[in-house]
């Protein structure tokens, strides 16, 4: 089997973290007590092999009991979710008829960067932070796949600029303007 494909046996990995040592950082709301020297060291922690590996960094709020407990359905339904999804693993699998990858995180960069380009441009933020060093080769392919990803779930044929800006957010932590909303952009 190809180097990180994916099968039932070698499923992707997950990784979470706590923002902190007590677990209750959050830029909106003023609950943790450590101070910002125990924030940093408990960061660093985690290297920057391990978090060159990590595609997606999404930083999440605490839920509060009263938004746990309103009534009322908020967001979308897990049915228009999946069918999205389903959508967009059909544009792939289209995408992919005839070669041995089925998902965009099946096939390897070289192949990605060069039989299925991003739109003319798209990628030019993400070539600069790739010159800059906020993403290494593994980062810059990694960005691709997630953009190509995007890019199927909003129903692009190829990434645009957007697609790739997303993707670079969720790669990086760095708000770059972009709604994170996949169901809003459709």
């Amino acid at each position: 089997m190809p180097a990180g494909q994916r099968t039932a046996s070698n499923p992707p990995h997950k990784l979470a973290a706590n923002p902190c040592p007590c677990g209750r950082f959050s830029l909106t709301d003023g609950s943790c007590d450590c101070p910002p020297s125990a924030i940093r060291r408990y960061q660093a922690r985690l290297s920057g092999p391990l978090l060159d590996r990590v595609d997606l960094r999404v930083v999440t709020d605490r839920v509060t009991r009263a938004e746990l407990t309103a009534s009322g359905a908020r967001g979308e339904s897990t049915a228009t979710v999946a069918a999205r999804v389903r959508a967009a693993r059909e544009r792939a699998a289209t995408r992919f008829a005839g070669t041995p990858w089925h998902t965009n995180s099946d096939i390897p960069g070289r192949e990605l960067r060069s039989r299925w380009r991003a739109a003319p441009g798209a990628m030019d933020d993400a070539e600069r932070s790739l010159e800059r060093g906020v993403l290494t080769a593994r980062g810059i392919d990694r960005v691709l796949r997630v953009a190509w990803t995007v890019a199927d779930l909003v129903g692009h044929d190829r990434p645009d600029a957007t697609d790739v800006a997303l993707a670079l957010q969720l790669r990086t932590g760095i708000p770059r303007g972009v709604p994170m909303g996949l169901g809003a952009a459709t």
